[in-house]
C-alpha cells in the first residue's frame, strides 16, 4: 500500500507538536521526567485532529521476579512492543520499541507498555524535550573583541607599523609586563637605556 499519507499525516503531527519537557519530579529518587499522561495529553488532540491511530503489538514478552533491597518482590517485564500509526485510508507505517517495566504488584506490563509507547512516539515524531527558540527573534549583536586600554595612559591600544592591535598587546605585556600604546612603548623604551 502507498504510504503517502501517512507520512503527510505524520509530518503535521510534528509541526503542530510542542516540546514536551520533563516537568515532572520523582521525589523518592530526586530526578525529573516527562511521564506518560503528559504526552497522551499533547499527542491525543492531534491524532484526533490529523486522523491517525497508534495500535500497538506485542511481539515478544519476558519477566522475572527481583528482589528490592528491604527484601520484597518486584515483577520485572520486558516488552517489544510494534506500533502502527495508521492514516484513515489505511496507510501505515511502524516502530518496533522496548518497554521495561517493574512493579510490586500486577502493573510491570502496564508500565512496560507506557515506556514502550512513549518512546515509540518520541522516535517516530522527534518530539522536541525543549522549548526551540526563534533564531530570527534572538539573533545575538555582532561581538567584536573589547579594546584593550594602555596601562600607562589609558588609550585604547591601535595598531602601529605592521603590528595589529592585538600583536601591540601581546608585544608589550612580553616585554613590559603590561598592555602599552606604541607612544608609552617607546616612553618606556627609552627609560630603560
Amino acid at each position: 500500500m502507498e504510504n503517502a499519507l501517512i507520512y503527510t499525516k505524520l509530518c503535521d503531527i510534528m509541526k503542530d507538536c510542542p516540546a514536551i519537557a520533563k516537568s515532572q519530579k520523582n521525589a523518592q529518587q530526586n530526578y525529573m521526567f516527562r511521564g506518560i499522561d503528559i504526552v497522551m495529553n499533547v499527542l491525543q488532540p492531534l491524532f484526533i485532529k490529523h486522523r491517525v491511530i497508534a495500535v500497538p503489538e506485542i511481539l515478544s514478552s519476558s519477566r522475572e521476579e527481583r528482589q528490592t533491597k528491604s527484601g520484597g518482590n518486584l515483577i520485572y517485564t520486558v516488552l517489544n512492543v510494534k506500533y502502527t500509526f495508521y492514516a484513515e485510508d489505511g496507510s501505515s507505517v511502524s516502530a518496533i520499541v522496548q518497554g521495561e517495566g517493574m512493579d510490586s504488584a500486577d502493573k510491570s506490563s502496564n508500565k512496560a507498555m507506557s515506556v514502550a509507547y512513549k518512546y515509540a512516539c518520541f522516535q517516530v515524531l522527534c518530539i522536541p524535550t525543549e522549548e526551540m527558540k526563534d533564531s530570527e527573534a534572538e539573533t545575538p549583536e555582532i561581538s567584536k573583541p573589547m579594546p584593550t586600554l594602555c596601562t600607562d595612559c589609558q588609550k585604547e591600544i591601535q595598531a602601529f607599523g605592521k603590528k595589529t592591535a592585538a600583536q601591540m598587546v601581546s608585544y608589550t605585556t612580553k616585554n613590559y609586563g603590561v598592555p602599552l600604546c606604541a607612544d608609552c612603548a617607546t616612553v618606556r623604551a627609552g627609560a630603560q637605556k
